[in-house]
C-alpha cells in the first residue's frame, strides 16, 4: 500500500474518533482496528487486485524479468567490490569509483523498473483510493453499531483481546458500501486525485 494511501488510513481514524465519541457519548468501549488490513480484506479491493493481475500479466512479468537481469548484472559488480575493501592497503579511490558506479547502475535500474511498473501501481493506486475514499464513514459506522467510543492502532497497544478487534467489522463497511472497484483510472487522473482535482480527504466536508 502507497504512503499516501497509508496517511489517509490514520487520517480515518483521527478524524472518526472524536465525532463517534460525541455522538455515543455513553459508550466507554475501547477498540483497535487495523484499517490497512481492512482495506486490503475489503471484496472490491481483493477482487481488483486479482483482476489487475491478469489485466497486466505481460507488465508484471516484463518487470519481475527485468529485475531479475537486472540483480544479475549488478551481482558480479557487488562482488568486485566486496573482495577489493578485503585488499591490504586498497586503492581508496578506486574503491570510491566501484561504488559510485554501483550506486549510478541501481539508481538507473530502479527508476527503469519505476517506469516498467507505473501501469500496475496506477491501477492499484486508483484501486485504492476508491475504497480508502469510503473509510471514514466505515469506519464510524462500525464504531456506533458496536457501541465504541475510541479507536486504537493494534500497534499502539501492549494487549487486547479479539472481542475488541474493529478490523472485520470495518470490512465488513466496506463490502456494504463499496462491493466493487474498477481498475480503470479515467483520463486524466492520478494517484492521490482524480481528474487532476485533489482527492477528497477523510473527514472532509464535515
Amino acid at each position: 500500500m502507497t504512503n499516501k494511501f497509508k496517511a489517509a488510513l490514520l487520517a480515518a481514524t483521527l478524524f472518526a474518533i472524536p465525532q463517534v465519541a460525541s455522538a455515543q457519548a455513553a459508550a466507554s468501549a475501547v477498540a483497535v482496528a487495523n484499517l490497512e488490513e481492512s482495506v486490503q480484506r475489503s471484496t472490491a479491493f481483493t477482487n481488483a487486485i486479482a483482476q489487475i493481475k491478469v489485466t497486466y500479466k505481460a507488465q508484471i512479468d516484463a518487470l519481475e524479468a527485468r529485475q531479475k537481469t537486472l540483480n544479475a548484472e549488478l551481482q558480479p559488480l557487488v562482488t568486485a567490490f566486496q573482495a577489493a575493501q578485503k585488499v591490504p592497503n586498497a586503492n581508496q579511490a578506486g574503491l570510491q569509483t566501484q561504488y559510485n558506479a554501483i550506486q549510478l547502475r541501481q539508481q538507473n535500474g530502479q527508476k527503469e523498473l519505476q517506469a516498467l511498473g507505473t501501469p500496475v501501481a496506477r491501477a492499484q493506486a486508483y484501486v485504492e483510493e476508491q475504497v480508502v475514499s469510503k473509510l471514514d464513514a466505515a469506519l464510524k459506522s462500525a464504531m456506533i453499531k458496536k457501541g465504541v467510543a475510541l479507536v486504537l492502532n493494534p500497534q499502539a497497544t501492549v494487549s487486547y483481546q479479539p472481542s475488541v478487534d474493529l478490523t472485520a467489522a470495518v470490512t465488513a463497511e466496506l463490502n456494504a458500501t463499496v462491493p466493487s472497484a474498477t481498475i480503470t483510472p479515467p483520463a486524466g487522473w492520478q494517484p492521490g486525485g482524480q481528474q487532476g482535482q485533489p482527492a477528497p480527504k477523510p473527514g472532509a466536508g464535515r
